[in-house]
């Protein structure tokens, strides 16, 4: 099977070498495996390296490239691209920090002179050399390496513990089923027609186009949007909803919708989309709200706005696993209908990460082949969308504490607050973090900053390990670094900890204590 890619450079030619060699020879089954793992993604990557790590006989089959979405089509392609969007646009903030480059450099004034600063076509040759340089991590020859048996093909049930690929029957005892997701097609009325790009598509592109649509303003619309409009191109992100990103905070939304439009970009929010059209070179989208319709033109629109499951072609019928178009129904053990198949990530999950495929892989691990009995719902999952600044959350939000009954205590720090953060210019952001009613246990947590991913962590850890944030305040944190907005929340928490009652003694005896020798 001849994988395409484009453009067929160096890099896409190391890229296929790695995750879908060409030539490569499928292994003939040995006898029956412990766990099949299908789809060589993260989940599926993680399950067959932790089968085979453990002493067991694993199989991991993969029908496009190995790597997954996060290799080729998500998290790493589309980091590279941000970097060097955060690149250009500090450029356009020399003044700030004590050197000009001129106004060809000014985002929001001289778009066009951006072109000319940024050069999209080495922007886009940088990802794909740093795509290849890591493929090695997610190789063919590696898995092998390591014990695993490689299957290039499409997987097809064949009965409650068998699969065919390639012409070949695979045994197991068990089975994890990891296909993963797609970008899904929104109904609009042409949109075949006219074309479109997908997360799939848009790392394909050397010429940047000069007006883009970006439909869907969730974590993919807006790191795409924000990245192409400081390349220097017109971008319209249309959303369905009145906010973006609508699962964050309203107040994390609204600083990243203001910094969009600080940066030139054209939002428009609460409007559907209807009709795509050709019109010569260029294309159009006809928005409505409220029976106002009007025209977007632009040379290309990118479709992010949501997700579907891959489950077709599985024959999952044969295999007795149920599934709808939402994906592979699982229990909380992720466990399917059939007691042999297991599932995880994008194909049967609401949390649609690399980390959470990871850890819901690790989980199917333990429970398909120990006895194990961990639950998904246990797992305490940080997501991040990479905006500039970043946007991460772990556990509960405000509303859905309330939702749920549960009083809370909120502790919120402005950056603004913190010195590292002012001294970088960095100080457009926030932390707050929610914990029970009077015990300080942590249920929650936002932060939203340049590297707010980076600093998640902490809060995650501490939910995880049901933690106070007395911890957090017993922990010393180097100075100056952007994380101490975490001290000082815990430090604000330490302060409600003396009562009245606690203070006056602590007064008196200090009084006391200033009288002896």
């Amino acid at each position: 099977m001849q994988i395409p890619l484009s453009p067929s450079d160096e890099y896409n030619r190391v890229l296929l070498e790695h995750a879908h060699p060409p030539g490569w020879e499928n292994p003939t089954p040995p006898g029956r495996y412990n766990l099949v793992a299908i789809g060589g993604g993260t989940a599926g990557i993680i399950a067959a390296l932790g089968t085979a790590g453990l002493g067991g006989r694993s199989a991991l089959v993969e029908r496009h490239l190995l790597g997954g979405d996060c290799l080729n089509y998500g998290c790493v392609p589309s980091k590279a691209l941000i970097r060097s969007a955060r690149a250009v646009y500090q450029l356009g903030l020399g003044d700030q920090y004590g050197f000009r480059l001129g106004e060809a450099a000014r985002v929001a004034d001289a778009p066009r002179a951006l072109e000319q600063a940024a050069d999209f076509a080495a922007v886009m040759e940088r990802m794909r050399r740093l795509r290849a340089r890591i493929s090695h991590h997610d190789s063919a020859q590696r898995f092998t390496g390591l014990g695993v048996d490689v299957y290039l093909g499409e997987a097809r049930f064949t009965g409650r513990s068998t699969l065919e690929v390639d012409g070949r029957s695979l045994r197991f005892r068990r089975a994890v089923i990891a296909t993963g997701g797609r970008a899904a097609t929104p109904d609009i009325e042409h949109l075949a027609e006219v074309g479109y790009l997908t997360n799939e598509t848009v790392f394909s592109l050397t010429e940047l186009p000069r007006k883009l649509i970006v439909v869907g303003a969730g974590p993919v619309g807006c790191e795409l949007a924000q990245s192409f409009r400081r390349f220097g191109s017109e971008v319209h992100l249309v959303g369905r909803g009145e906010q973006i990103l609508a699962k964050e905070a309203p107040e994390a939304a609204r600083l990243i919708r203001d910094q969009f439009e600080r940066e030139g970009m054209h939002l428009h929010l609460g409007w559907s989309t209807r009709l795509a059209e050709r019109m010569g070179d260029s294309k159009s989208l006809t928005i409505e709200r409220g029976g106002e319709k009007k025209k977007l033109i632009a040379d290309a629109i990118l479709v992010a706005a949501g997700r579907q499951a891959n489950v077709e072609g599985l024959n999952l019928e044969a295999a007795g696993v149920n599934y709808t178009t939402g994906g592979i129904e699982v229990n909380d053990r992720l466990r399917t209908s059939n007691r042999a198949i297991y599932a995880a990530g994008d194909v049967c999950s609401k949390y649609q990460f690399t980390h959470a495929a990871d850890a819901m892989a690790r989980l199917c691990v333990q429970n398909a082949l120990f006895f194990g009995r961990r639950k998904v719902s246990r797992l305490v999952i940080p997501r991040c969308t990479y905006t500039d600044p970043e946007v991460a959350h772990v556990g509960l939000t405000e509303s859905e504490a309330r939702r749920q009954g549960i009083e809370l205590d909120s502790y919120r720090v402005e950056l603004s607050e913190v010195d590292r953060a002012v001294v970088d210019g960095e100080e457009h952001g926030f932390a707050v973090v929610h914990c029970k009613r009077g015990s300080g246990h942590v249920v929650g947590g936002t932060i939203v900053a340049e590297h707010a991913g980076e600093m998640i962590g902490e809060l995650t850890m501490l939910i995880t390990h049901r933690l106070s944030l007395a911890v957090l305040a017993r922990t010393i944190h180097c100075y100056p670094t952007q994380v101490e907005v975490l001290k000082r929340i815990a430090d604000n928490y330490s302060r409600t900890r003396l009562t009245p009652l606690a203070a006056k003694v602590s007064a008196k005896w200090l009084a006391w204590s200033r009288g002896r020798r």
